[in-house]
């Protein structure tokens, strides 16, 4: 088949997605494809719509690529692509949004507020959410990954200069009760059917699992599966498969969690483009199930063909 694989973008993300986007293209070259990688920029229109593409492998991550807009470009290009489609990529991006679906489903999500951010913080704002959820407290982008904007505040002074951070990526900021336990995540595979990966435990070498430590060798390892009782993990399973379920998301996502000493599995997001470099936890995860790299990338280019069929037709492909 004739692939492109969309890479790079103008999200924050953009250095991983590159990365993602090679591992992608050496993959399906393997399995003897045409594969032309493609960075998103002002000719991506011109370049997917004259290309005679059979599919397009979405690897961007962030916004313009994981939240939507890509996703409903490729609709009206007519074109097949992997992952999840339009409302489900908006839905999952937006980490406010999907929370309050979630929560209203009765999954265990912790509790939050959104922020908008102008210019400054006000004293009594941070007063206020202390008050609330108190410390340590968790200040994110409310449509971000990787954790950039992440802060994990222990006192004041670092509630405010978290907001102000986070609000430099998005105006829209989420501030949130911290959930302590084991950090985990699960990969979901649905192409179609739905699969879901072992419980992947992640142990950093930083402080916080943050952009650093998941992108440089040795700063953080993965366990697998999860050192969490049998009972905490078969509830994880379950509230990844019900998340990745209830958002509508098809192909792959990643759906990362806390589980809490009593065992009770808090969802912090649902990633629809997750990292696929080498160092990226959906392909470990994949791996450990038997599921080589390769193999992951094939199921998704066929997963998406077949779609894009059924939803058009076979004359019209």
């Amino acid at each position: 088949m004739k692939l492109a694989v969309l890479r790079g973008g103008k999200s924050a993300e953009r250095e991983v997605s590159l990365r993602s986007g090679e591992q992608v293209a050496k993959a399906l070259g393997r399995r003897g494809h045409d594969v032309t990688p493609v960075d998103l920029d002002a000719s991506t229109w011109d370049v997917l719509r004259d290309g005679d593409f059979d599919c397009v492998f979405n690897a961007l991550h962030g916004r313009f690529g994981e939240d939507g807009t890509v996703q409903g470009m490729l609709e009206l290009l007519g074109l097949a692509y992997t992952g999840s489609g339009v409302l489900a990529s908006a839905l999952c991006m937006d980490k406010s949004r999907a929370g309050k679906i979630l929560g209203a489903i009765g999954l265990h999500v912790p509790e939050f507020e959104e922020l908008e951010i102008k210019e400054g913080v006000a004293a009594d704002v941070v007063e206020r959410v202390v008050s609330r959820f108190g410390l340590p407290l968790v200040i994110k982008p409310a449509r971000e990954g990787s954790t950039i904007g992440l802060t994990i505040a222990k006192d004041a002074d670092a509630v405010a200069s978290g907001l102000v951070l986070a609000g430099r990526y998005d105006r829209r900021v989420l501030v949130q009760r911290f959930a302590a336990g084991t950090e985990i995540t699960i990969g979901v595979l649905a192409t179609p059917d739905l699969q879901v990966l072992p419980t992947l435990e992640i142990v950093s070498e930083n402080p916080v699992y943050d952009y650093d430590a998941k992108y440089t060798a040795g700063k953080s390892h993965h366990i697998i599966p999860a050192r969490i009782p049998e009972a905490a993990r078969k509830a994880a399973s379950e509230t990844a498969a019900r998340a990745f379920t209830e958002l509508g998301c098809s192909g792959m996502a990643r759906v990362d969690i806390i589980v809490g000493a009593d065992g009770t599995p808090w969802v912090l997001e649902v990633n629809t483009v997750p990292g696929l470099t080498e160092l990226s936890l959906l392909p470990d995860a994949a791996r450990a199930a038997g599921v080589a790299f390769d193999e992951v990338c094939q199921r998704l280019v066929d997963h998406a063909v077949g779609r894009h069929r059924r939803h058009v037709g076979p004359a019209a492909v």
